[in-house]
């Protein structure tokens, strides 16, 4: 491919590895940058609603620490992560039932980080990966960059289906493939906005176990839930918590401090741990030591506790405006899956209609969201999109819904007229690559 000066565009394009070939932007990076101009009503980037957050008692930390540790925080660290911080994430966990050593704690930069750290140790090419349809979309691209065979497993309205997960896993030995992992996000969906109660998780395990698959168990979102799931007034409780030998447990800080400091973990057999050190050591060499005794000082300082109180109650106004705008707007035979927590809605669109080939004309009436074909590898997922509710403000979300339902109904009124294959639209939708905020 040339520009207009007849220069390639990329000239090392013939270089590249095999696994860079497949990297793609992600729909929602390609978005990002139309969705966050001030007159469109952004229900597409998952921006944690960081102005919840005390910012004076943040300061009051940052100022203390850099004043009093200020050479240790700016200083190069441990290559597994900050000891006592790892110490504090082993109390963050026993929030959904976690007993976990610290010294199997591998502190990472997001637990974004931690996913690929993990797929890098397990996964050569061609190894099979059973993923939820739909699925992260950052785990996805993880995947692909490593080579991995991605396998949709469907979900109903408890996850993961588990006679459709032994399926996968049997059709997949028959074909002759190498069934390595199985991912699963099993607290508030990202995107499905679904969450797996007590005896599902078990089922999902008992698979993992006697099929001998690595379970990787992503929980970004587990303690922010608004809704009981199954399991009381606590958190949901991990799987993890349930055997520490088969699971690799995903957390973050994102969600419930601050994204911008970036600082995730795994929680790993003692063994495992062991080479996500050496994984991430080559990676990075050590993940930040500030932004780490920034978030070890808040947790030691602050009601983070309670904090997290705070993020629930306001995550759940925004769930609360966006249910029943939904309600009251969408037109007959529109979907959307109850999220008990977390920060998003999986939205079906009437039978027809494409979400992808619908955005231009949802940009062009000022409202953004994301495709659901962005959660596939396939290209499945175009009747679906998802909603994300935990940035605006709970008016504007009710706007945002108001114009996407307008959008809709056009759209309804164009397949009755020209068929369900009609579209006036440029399906490629907006480009721009920008920084993911999935």
């Amino acid at each position: 491919m040339t520009d207009a000066h007849g220069n390639r565009l990329d000239p090392w394009v013939d270089a590249y590895a095999t696994r860079a070939r497949g990297m793609t932007a992600s729909e929602i990076r390609a978005l990002f940058a139309v969705a966050s101009r001030p007159e469109v009503v952004s229900l597409a980037g998952g921006m944690p609603y960081v102005s919840a957050l005390n910012l004076d008692a943040m300061a009051d930390t940052i100022s203390d620490l850099v004043r009093t540790r200020g050479t240790q925080a700016l200083q190069y660290g441990s290559g597994q992560g900050d000891a006592v911080l790892r110490e504090q994430i082993g109390e963050v966990m026993a929030e959904v039932g976690i007993t976990g050593h610290p010294d199997d704690i591998v502190v990472t930069t997001g637990s974004q980080m931690a996913l690929d750290l993990v797929t890098r140790v397990f996964c050569d090419p061609g190894d099979v990966v059973f993923v939820e349809a739909p699925s992260y979309v950052g785990a996805l691209g993880v995947f692909r960059a490593y080579e991995c065979t991605v396998i949709h497993v469907p979900m109903d309205d408890e996850g993961l289906q588990p006679v459709a997960l032994a399926e996968a896993i049997g059709r997949a030995r028959a074909q002759g493939l190498r069934p390595k992992m199985i991912y699963t996000i099993p607290s508030f969906h990202n995107p499905g906005g679904i969450t797996q109660g007590p005896q599902r998780r078990r089922d999902i395990l008992d698979i993992a176990q006697r099929e001998g698959l690595l379970l990787l168990e992503d929980d970004p979102y587990g303690l922010l839930g608004f809704d009981d799931v199954g399991f009381g007034d606590a958190p949901p409780r991990a799987i993890r918590a349930d055997d520490a030998d088969g699971v690799v447990y995903l957390g973050s800080f994102s969600k419930t401090i601050a994204s911008g400091l970036r600082v995730g973990w795994a929680l790993a057999p003692h063994g495992v741990r062991e080479k996500l050190v050496l994984a991430a050591e080559a990676a990075v060499l050590c993940p930040s030591n500030y932004a780490q005794m920034t978030i070890s000082s808040y947790l030691a300082t602050q009601p983070w506790r309670e904090q997290v109180k705070v993020f629930r109650e306001t995550y759940r106004e925004r769930r609360d405006a966006l249910l029943d705008e939904l309600t009251r707007q969408m037109p007959e035979g529109t979907t959307w899956t109850h999220p008990a927590g977390g920060f998003y809605s999986w939205l079906t669109l009437p039978e027809g209609l494409d979400a992808t080939a619908m955005l231009p004309r949802a940009v062009a009436a000022l409202v953004a969201y994301v495709p659901g074909t962005g959660f596939y590898v396939d290209g499945s997922g175009r009747q679906h999109m998802r909603l994300s509710y935990c940035y605006p403000e709970p008016e504007r979300i009710r706007e945002g819904v108001r114009r996407l339902a307008g959008v809709i109904e056009t759209e309804v009124e164009l397949a009755a007229t020209f068929g369900t294959g009609h579209t006036l639209h440029d399906p490629a939708g907006p480009s721009t690559p920008t920084p993911d905020q999935a």
